[in-house]
């Protein structure tokens, strides 16, 4: 297998591939295993095709916050005719045992930085979850109704007690506890 370095990616030539491209990340560098027989012209447009997709990918996974705010108006139409309406939705570094949280005093939701980087649909989980958080304060069974309609509701909650197991050991945090009604 011979590999060529450019910048940060790694082209991979591999006989063994006959058609298909892949590329990952790893850690800093961009890692793209593309045929053997690929020209240098195809490399360099399956190369730039490629870390367009990484990168596009990634940016779902890290939406900014103005992009939170609007997926969480997405989110609210879709699942809670709209009923939902946060004043502000935001990435916070600070919440190392919860995933999520809001204030119903002020309809402010804030999301762990730690979601940074999970598939889309944990995300939006937990952004759901504290929506229905600004419809019903605690965690009763009109709660979880609301949730019912998001079809990866338990498998995002098995991804997040798993994270939390692998990280922590105890698989305690939460998406949302405590007192600031989230």
């Amino acid at each position: 297998m011979a590999r060529d370095t450019v910048a940060s990616v790694e082209v991979r030539r591999s006989r063994r591939r006959t058609a298909t491209v892949s590329a990952y990340r790893d850690g800093d560098r961009t890692v793209v295993a593309i045929p053997a027989r690929f020209s240098q012209a195809q490399e360099r447009e399956w190369v730039a095709k490629m870390v367009a997709r990484l990168e596009d990918k990634e940016r779902r996974r890290r939406p900014s916050d103005a992009e939170l705010v609007e997926r969480a108006q997405e989110l609210s139409i879709k699942y809670l005719e709209g009923r939902a309406l946060p004043t502000s939705v935001r990435w916070a570094a600070n919440q190392e045992r919860r995933w999520g949280s809001c204030t119903l005093v002020d309809g402010s939701i804030r999301l762990s930085t730690r979601l940074q980087g999970m598939p889309e649909w944990v995300i939006d989980y937990v952004l759901l979850h504290e929506l229905a958080h600004l419809l019903h304060a605690g965690h009763g069974p009109d709660f979880w109704r609301l949730l019912e309609s998001y079809p990866r509701t338990e498998r995002a909650r098995g991804f997040l007690e798993g994270v939390s197991f692998s990280s922590e050991g105890q698989g305690e945090d939460d998406v949302d506890s405590g007192s600031s009604a989230s």
